[in-house]
This record gives C-alpha cells, structure tokens and sequence, in this order.
C-alpha cells in the first residue's frame, strides 16, 4: 500500500516505534512488530546508525534487544555510538563471526548443505537469543552471511531459515545490506516483510543529499516518495515529503492591513490570510523593506511571525529595519517574532518544508516570509520536481491560513528586466516593483498585476524608502511608459519628496 489515497488512516493494528524522528509518520504509525525488515543503502547512507536508534528506542521501552554484527567489531560499534553521544547500556552486542571464523582455511557455512538448518556459527547465536528473549534484533550486515553462505541458493535458504526463526519468537529484525549483491538481484526484498532504501547522493556544490524511500511494506499504508533526512551528531532525522492535501485548517480570511494604507487601496484592501503574495523586482528595488513592513504590521496586530532569510546576514536586515523606522528587535525579545538565518547550500527541500510546518504547528506563525527565493532555488539546480515541492509547501500554507510573502528578485535594472524561474502561477498576487526615471532621478514604481481574491487597483504609484518606512503615492496618470523605465510626462502628478537614507536598501 502507497500514499496514492488521499486520507492515511492509522491501522489497529499494534505498532512500534523505529526510535527515528519523522520515520514513525512516513509509516503512519511504526513497524507491525515480529516481522523481519530489510534496512538497505550502500556504505556511508546511515544503515548502522539508524538501526541503533532501532534498538535504542527498544531499550528505552524496557525490552531486550541484540545487535549481531559481521561487519564491526564491537568495540568500534561502541566507538561509532559514542560520538552520537550514546551509551549501548541496555543492548547486547554479538559479533556473530571472530577472527578465526573468518580464517580462509575454516571451510563452515552458516547452513549445512544438505538439510536446512543453522551451522555452528549461528548455533551460538540461538543460544543467545533463546536466553535473552529480545525483542528487537538487528543482524549487521548481510554482505558477510553472503560470502560465508557461497552461492545464491545456500544464501537464500539461510535468510528464509533466520526469519523462520526469529518469526516463532516474536523478534522484531532488521537485517542491513550494503548492495553488494549482482545489480537486480530481488531475492530479499521477496522475503522481507518491508524494505527501507537509503542513498545518498553527491553534489557539484554543498553537502551530499541523503534520501529515504519505503520499498515494500505489506499490510500497513505508508507515504511513498522520496524523503530527505539528515545524519548529524545525535542520528537520523528524516523529513517526510510534505502533502498539502492532508493538513486543512478552518481560518478567519478576513482582509489585514499592510501598515501602508495606499499599499492597501492597491492590493484592494490588504493581504488575504491563506494566500501568498509575490514581490517581483530587481535588486534594491524595496522588496525587503516592503516585505518588512507588512510583516511589522501582522506583528503588532498580535500575530506571530517567521523570517527565512537567504540572502544577507541578520545585523544587516535589522540594521536596516531600525534606519527606515522599524525596530524588531522588541518583538524578537517577546519571540513572537523568528527570524531564521538560512545557508541553503547545507540545506534540502525538505528538510526547509519540515522548517516551515514546525514555525506554523509549534509556533502558531500565521505570517511568513521566504526572502528570497532566488537563493533557496538556485542553491539547489540538481534537485528534481523543486518547483512542484514548492507549490506543494504554498498550498500547505495557504491550507493553514498563513499569510505568506515571496521575495523573487529579477535581473536588470532600467528597462528589460528578467526572472530565471517563473513562480507567478504559484502566487495569488503579485506586487510588481520597478525602476524608471523622472526629472534626473531614479525613482520606485509599484503596482499590482495580479490579484486571486481582491479587486486590486490596476493603477501604477510611486513608493520611496525613507526614515518614516515606507511611502506610496497617487497613481502616476500623467505618466505613459512607467514599467518600461523611461516613462514620458503629460501632466502635473505631483512627486513623493524626502530622502531615502544613506545606503543600499532592497
């Protein structure tokens, strides 16, 4: 079973808990217990740690457990733990096969040729689980029982006997593979009860990308797809792919003030919670600021906000904020206000989406602002379907009520201007910015070309950056050509006076 339905109902059926943050969810519940499960991925993919925090979580519920290891030594496995900050207190550690078990002139195999049933070698370690009862066993890894077992049959037949085994004592197994079998070769993924793939992929800039992905699970619905997840100091964290069309929230979708009442005639009244609103305009055009202001205005209405900055450092941005008359450092103070410094080269979709629904469902954030895409997108050109995961987390937001603004900066200044990547049909309004020239200076236009819920004003207004924030004008109806930047004057509008103050703003 998929996540092809749209609903993803927990089974009666009892379950266990994986001990991973966000595996449980991907499994809408755990692991059905006593059934033996196949943890796959070539080296470095995270396979030992995750089964770690497999047995740990185990031990933490007071049940015995027993990692059996081919691969490591137990020493090294302690060593590995350690630098998780974790103690094996709790979990038995077995190395199923010694220095001289693995002597070239020792000839055993794990099953005897001619009946099926377990050598020497295993014997011991049915002698340990029968004394420990454990509940939960990992078997480390199955590339050494693939040598030792000599051809495919013999191989097959010695998995088939240990999940018979373990199935009469209702020990929940993972067994680890590294891939190191012939490419195609299916043979345990029909044996096991459920199948975890991990991968990790390399990238011509920033970190690898991990990813996790639900082969087979049989009897229980699970979220198919790709799941990014983080190995760091502490274990595994996996994102679950983010499905907009589970999470819906009943909202009040009354009309809210910008804190700019021209700003407000234009989009026809305000911004609409459960929309998102695009600010499209070359650098230094006051996207930021403007982008600023709304959010000061949600904040001192009582609302709580959350900032995902890309593009420059956090002193710089609250520098600016308090120059153009908005101080927030008081609302970080009250943390009512988050704002979240990101680096997106160290950062995967969903690891942000798994951001943005803890700021929205821990935090209450009914106000959001991503600034600026460009970085988030551009940061990540080899990541497939990036646009159709970004409609995904939109519509989320926009399920949850949550006002949501997107910086997206164009390239050009004067005249032509242009947008590496088209998001417009995933916005419910678009605030347009541009500059053009009047009387020797280069001024700020600001328009709305795109309205899903207001009947916005279709006019065209001035907007300067000052020390009392931000100013709109009237609608500039003596000027013909203002958005190609070289406008030409046929009347008498008058023009927005006062300074910007020193330095760049945006």
């Amino acid at each position: 079973m998929t996540d092809t339905d749209t609903a993803f109902p927990t089974s009666s059926a009892p379950r266990i808990s994986t001990g991973v943050p966000g595996l449980d969810d991907i499994l809408c519940g755990g692991l059905t217990p006593s059934r033996l499960y196949l943890l796959e991925g070539t080296p470095g993919t995270g396979k030992t740690t995750l089964a770690l925090q497999f047995l740990r979580e185990g031990a933490a519920r007071g049940e015995a457990t027993l990692y059996v290891t081919l691969s490591e030594t137990g020493q090294e496995l302690r060593a590995s733990a350690a630098t998780h900050g974790w103690s094996l207190d709790g979990i038995e550690v077995y190395e199923l096969v010694n220095e001289m078990g693995l002597d070239p002139d020792s000839e055993q195999s794990i099953l005897h040729p001619s009946e099926i049933e377990l050598g020497e070698t295993v014997r011991e370690v049915i002698a340990r689980v029968e004394a420990l009862k454990p509940e939960r066993v990992v078997f480390d890894s199955l590339s050494e029982l693939r040598l030792l077992a000599q051809n495919p049959l013999r191989y097959r037949r010695q998995i088939l006997a240990l999940k018979q085994f373990f199935a009469r004592r209702a020990c929940t197994v993972l067994m680890l593979d590294d891939r190191t079998s012939e490419t195609g070769d299916l043979q345990l993924h029909s044996i096991a009860h459920g199948v975890v793939s991990l991968e990790q992929t390399l990238r011509e800039f920033g970190s690898e990308r991990r990813r996790l992905r639900i082969i087979k699970m049989r009897g229980i619905k699970y979220r198919g797809g790709d799941h990014d997840f983080s190995l760091e100091t502490g274990g595994i964290r996996v994102f679950p792919r983010l499905i907009a069309a589970e999470h819906h929230t009943p909202f009040d979708a009354k009309v809210r003030s910008t804190g700019t009442g021209a700003l407000d005639l234009l989009l026809g009244g305000g911004l609409v919670p459960g929309t998102n609103t695009l600010l499209l305009g070359p650098s230094g055009v006051g996207k930021t600021t403007t982008a600023i202001r709304c959010m000061l205005a949600a904040l001192e209405r009582g609302e709580t906000a959350t900032y995902y900055l890309f593009d420059e450092g956090l002193a710089t941005l609250l520098g600016r904020a308090i120059t153009l008359g908005m101080d927030l450092t008081p609302h970080l103070a009250t943390k009512r206000l988050t704002i979240t410094q990101i680096d997106p080269a160290e950062l995967s979709p969903g690891e942000f989406s798994s951001m943005v629904r803890q700021a929205v469902e821990e935090r209450g954030s009914s106000f959001v602002v991503i600034d600026s895409l460009n970085a988030y997108l551009h940061a990540m050109p080899g990541e497939e379907f990036l646009i159709l995961q970004m409609h995904e987390m939109l519509s989320y937001l926009n399920q949850q009520g949550v006002t949501t603004l997107l910086v997206l900066g164009q390239h050009g200044v004067i005249g032509e201007v242009r947008t590496d990547i088209d998001l417009s049909y995933l916005s419910d309004a678009i605030l347009l910015f541009r500059f053009f020239e009047a009387r020797g200076e280069v001024r700020t236009a600001l328009s709305v070309v795109k309205s899903r819920v207001n009947a916005h004003e279709r006019t065209i207004r001035e907007m300067k950056l000052s020390a009392q924030g931000i100013q709109v004008g009237e609608a500039l109806t003596d000027f013909e050509g203002v958005l190609t930047g070289l406008p030409s004057y046929r009347g008498s509008v008058a023009m927005l006076t006062g300074d910007a103050p020193a330095g760049g703003v945006r």
